[in-house]
């Protein structure tokens, strides 16, 4: 593991030491892999989000017209069916 060297503003050292406190992390540098770890899944995460939407509905859609019409035709005739069944056991 390569040590590095970095400095931080008195004001968030103090709060870095209280969260340390509150959520049990045994020292400012777990704290501080567990961040980096938290950004980089963060930073992974958008990046894949955002492909995913550059590519969505680029594909051929799955259903033709045809399909559709299909569809359409047969969904009618249920309806109707459905209806005489339910309108006739009313009478």
């Amino acid at each position: 593991m390569e040590a590095i060297s970095i400095r931080f503003q008195e004001n968030i050292l103090k709060k870095m030491d209280k969260t340390i406190r509150k959520n049990n992390f045994n020292s400012r540098t777990e704290f501080i892999r567990e961040a980096v770890r938290e950004k980089l899944t963060d930073v992974e995460r958008a990046y894949a989000i955002n492909e995913f939407f550059k590519l969505y509905g680029k594909g051929k859609p799955k259903t033709n017209l045809s399909d559709r019409q299909i569809r359409e035709i047969v969904s009618k005739e249920l309806m109707e069916d459905l209806d005489r069944r339910f309108r006739h056991s009313e009478d």
